[in-house]
């Protein structure tokens, strides 16, 4: 039952609803404003189940800030490069470096390297649905059993989807992915710019 995740589930029936009803992007748009504006709260809902697990977190705090950097760098320049080696234009390759962060932050980034946000947005959700259906099955397959490296990592590949996929899992799951996203957030909005400039120097955008 791996395809049958909320996201991806409600994206179809949502498409094939405006479809079949003939309902136009903008008035779909209007309409959808206070689940957009629902998003922010209920991202930082995920505050909490990080507050409870405090404690063991603070104990890991530098290998948990080093593999973000770490995460945060390769997450960028590989996107870049893979795009850049398939041909796509300098707009294209702007909007999906941040690709691993959640909406909010991934539009701003976009926004500010000259990208298109709201393919921005698409690419964001989609890499967030394949990260929460496939990403604790790579895990495995990889035989990564540290709980740390599990939780830390889905947060940061598949940002919210992949926390809400580790939340039904254990709150000590989700507490690990909701530390991914945030850290791993906050160097890619400060990083990224810097990341793209120094690409820039060897690669012609």
């Amino acid at each position: 039952m791996l395809f049958l995740n909320p996201v991806l589930v409600a994206i179809v029936l949502i498409i094939g609803f405006l479809t079949v009803f003939k309902i136009d992007f903008e008035s779909y748009k209007q309409g959808s404003k206070m689940i957009e504006f629902l998003l922010k709260p209920a991202i930082i809902a995920l505050g909490v189940p990080l507050y409870q697990q405090l404690g063991k977190i603070k104990k890991q705090a530098i290998p948990i800030i080093v593999s973000q950097l770490v995460g945060c760098i390769a997450g960028v320049v590989s996107v870049v490069l893979i795009a850049k080696l398939m041909g796509a234009p300098k707009e294209i390759i702007f909007s999906i470096a941040p690709k691993s962060v959640t909406t909010p932050i991934a539009m701003e980034v976009s926004k500010t390297l000259g990208g298109i946000p709201p393919l921005t947005a698409s690419v964001v959700v989609l890499f967030g649905i394949i990260g929460s259906i496939f990403g604790y099955e790579i895990m495995k397959i990889s035989r990564i059993k540290s709980t740390i490296a599990q939780g830390i990592s889905m947060g940061t590949a598949a940002h919210v989807l992949g926390a809400s996929k580790s939340m039904e899992i254990s709150g000590n799951f989700g507490a690990l992915s909701s530390i991914g996203l945030i850290v791993n957030g906050i160097f890619t909005a400060f990083l990224a710019p810097y990341i793209i400039s120094f690409l820039g120097i060897w690669i012609d955008f």
